[in-house]
C-alpha cells in the first residue's frame, strides 16, 4: 500500500545533485568526505561525465543526463561550512529549486553501511547542511545520509571534529563503499522522483 506521505505529494525530478566535503588531498579520504565519494562514482558511471572546476560558482561541475533527466552534479570547492555559496549560486542562475536539488553527506547518526533518503529537517550539526539552508533560505531539499557511524557508538574516545576529518577504518570503509553502491542502484528512481520507491528500495536492501 502507498505511503500516504509519500501518496499525497506531487515530487519534482531532481535537477542538483551536491556532494559535500573538504577540497584538498589531506581531506580526500576523511569521512567528511563521503558526499564527494559519491558524486565521483556516480559521474565515472555515466558516459562522457567528467567533473571540472567552475570558477563561477567556486565548485567542481559537470552537467550530465541521468534517467533521460539533464542534472548538474556539483561539488562545492569552498570548504565544508560555506557550501551554500556554491549552491546557493548555481540553483539562482539555472532557476533551481530546493525541492529539485539532492544533497548527498556524511551521517554520525547511522552507521557506516547505512544509507537514508529524507526531505527536509534539521541540519543535525552538518555545517554542510546549515551553510546550504541558509542559501536556499529553507530546509526542504532532499537528503542523501550516508552513515560514517559516531565515534561513541563506534568505541572510539575521538572529538567529533576530529573523527569526521580522519580515515574511517578499513572495515567502515568497506560498509560506506558498500552504502554508496546500493544508493547509486536507486538514482534513477531519485532523478525521476521516484522517491517512494527508492526510498522502499534503499531502506530494504
Amino acid at each position: 500500500m502507498p505511503d500516504p506521505i509519500f501518496a499525497a505529494l506531487n515530487f519534482m525530478p531532481i535537477r542538483l545533485i551536491v556532494g559535500l566535503g573538504n577540497p584538498g588531498a589531506e581531506y580526500e579520504q576523511t569521512r567528511h568526505n563521503a558526499g564527494f565519494w559519491l558524486v565521483d562514482n556516480l559521474a565515472n558511471s555515466l558516459p562522457g561525465t567528467r567533473l571540472q572546476r567552475e570558477t563561477r560558482y567556486n565548485a567542481l561541475m559537470a552537467r550530465t543526463s541521468v534517467a533521460g533527466q539533464e542534472v548538474y552534479l556539483l561539488e562545492p570547492q569552498t570548504y565544508m561550512n560555506r557550501s551554500g555559496q556554491s549552491v546557493g549560486a548555481l540553483c539562482r542562475f539555472f532557476k533551481i529549486t530546493p525541492d529539485q536539488v539532492l544533497v548527498v553527506h556524511d551521517e554520525l547518526d547511522l552507521m557506516p553501511g547505512i544509507a537514508r533518503l529524507k526531505k527536509g529537517g534539521s541540519a543535525g550539526g552538518h555545517n554542510g547542511l546549515k551553510d546550504i539552508t541558509a542559501a536556499l533560505g529553507t530546509q526542504d531539499y532532499w537528503r542523501l545520509r550516508l552513515g560514517i557511524g559516531h565515534p561513541r557508538t563506534l568505541g572510539l574516545q575521538q572529538p567529533v571534529a576530529d573523527f569526521v576529518l580522519h580515515r574511517p577504518r578499513r572495515e567502515e570503509q568497506d560498509l560506506i563503499e558498500q552504502a554508496i553502491d546500493k544508493s547509486l542502484l536507486v538514482m534513477n528512481q531519485i532523478v525521476e522522483g521516484k522517491f517512494e520507491a527508492a526510498t522502499m528500495k534503499l531502506h530494504t536492501a
